[in-house]
């Protein structure tokens, strides 16, 4: 079956499916940008995207999302999940045949692939080189604004703290920001608009000169035109392999394996779970003295006693947390006599519940925490004990208010 491919292709690989990459630091806003695409691919019947998500915890919370999104369920054929730390590393690249195997059974016409925040491009790159049914397009790189701002002096530190790890044997966080854009052939400038214009303008000073043949371009809330990604002509791996040579050279000589992982960079995860709320005090004490700069990212799904209806998205990067409705628990929405539901639906809302917490139903709490090994069990220490005691629970079932801090204006996004 032949397939539609860009005219700057040539006929010999018109049979391969082009690929784009979504790479960048955790929580750069890879997941927003991807949501973005998969609207406007609706648009485009003659468009059938697959998608591959990387998640680097054990808790799928990008594929939740989609499924809430209603854009692409995790139960579609053209969207898989790897939950394997990095898709660079040794069982993320087992898991990515596969993958592909799945999408290209779907006959798709186009594949997104959203990397974890730990992943290393050159061995994604050699293994999407090395596919005969994929040929490599677009390799983006979301660059947050706010992290580079706030956390590396708007960019200018990313090279020299990069060399003073490589001259010291060890790979850091500047390695793998360094690397994320010197291999991408598009940095996307993400939150931009949480910056002031001139703040803008050092970033892109400080991170252009890493990779002058990659555009730049700004980005907000993933408004990034599709149309500008499907037109991207091959991607030219002869302008990184000397890079990739080097790196690999590096990995040779201080004994280290290419297909670096989270731990090369010190990084770890941990999954906080229960059925409990938050006290919403407590959460937003911890948020404003416990979240360091160690902790890079933090996100997953809660509940708070006192807006006990609605099930809330946790979307934490560096040092600014966002609090976003995602949807309605299914127990609140039994509860909730206002609503004159049908007897079927409550019937089929009853046999929805079934197997869930006696006490609250589909309610729960599920985080993964992303920082630095060293910070990480201390913050996470910190946001267990922010759930509900006994007391509080009970307070709660009566009907008693809590003190809640947290900003209660819903803005809608159109």
């Amino acid at each position: 079956m032949s397939r539609s491919v860009p005219s700057s292709c040539a006929a010999s690989v018109s049979a391969t499916v082009p690929v784009t990459v979504l790479n960048g630091f955790l929580g750069a806003g890879k997941t927003t940008l991807l949501q973005s695409l998969l609207v406007q691919a609706r648009q485009l019947p003659h468009v059938r995207l697959g998608v591959i998500v990387n998640e680097m915890s054990t808790l799928d919370v990008d594929g939740a999302i989609l499924d809430g999104s209603e854009v692409l369920s995790r139960q579609d054929a053209r969207f898989v999940s790897i939950a394997a730390g990095s898709i660079s590393g040794p069982e993320g690249l087992a898991q990515f045949g596969a993958a592909v195997d799945r999408l290209l059974a779907a006959d798709v016409t186009h594949v997104l692939i959203e990397t974890s925040g730990s992943t290393h491009p050159w061995p994604l790159l050699e293994a999407l080189r090395a596919h005969d049914d994929l040929r490599l397009h677009g390799f983006l790189s979301v660059v947050d604004c706010l992290t580079l701002a706030q956390d590396h002096d708007f960019g200018h530190t990313i090279v020299p703290g990069a060399s003073r790890n490589l001259a010291a044997g060890q790979r850091g966080i500047e390695n793998l920001l360094a690397e994320q854009i010197m291999f991408c052939n598009r940095i996307l400038l993400s939150k931009m608009d949480r910056v002031d214009q001139s703040a803008l303008h050092r970033i892109a000073q400080a991170v252009h000169p890493i990779n002058r043949g990659a555009d730049v371009m700004g980005m907000q809330w993933g408004n990034l035109r599709l149309e500008s990604i499907l037109q991207m002509g091959p991607y030219d791996h002869d302008r990184v392999a000397q890079l990739g040579a080097e790196l690999t050279a590096w990995d040779v000589e201080h004994d280290t394996s290419s297909m670096a992982s989270a731990a090369d960079y010190r990084i770890e995860s941990v999954v906080i779970a229960d059925a409990r709320p938050f006290h919403p005090q407590r959460l937003w004490d911890v948020y404003n003295h416990y979240l360091g700069t160690g902790i890079y990212r933090s996100k997953g799904f809660f509940w708070l006693p006192s807006r006990d209806q609605y099930q809330l998205l946790w979307n934490q990067t560096a040092g600014s947390v966002g609090l976003e409705v995602v949807n309605f628990w299914k127990i609140a929405t039994l509860e909730d006599d206002s609503l004159n539901l049908l007897p079927q639906e409550r019937a089929e809302m009853r046999r929805r519940l079934q197997g869930q917490s006696q006490a609250f139903g589909d309610r729960r709490c599920r985080l993964t925490v992303i920082g630095d090994r060293d910070g990480l069990a201390d913050f996470a220490t910190a946001v267990r004990a922010c759930f509900c005691t006994e007391a509080e629970i009970a307070a709660w079932k009566a009907g008693i208010a809590f003190e809640d801090p947290w900003p209660k204006t819903l803005v809608t996004l159109s």
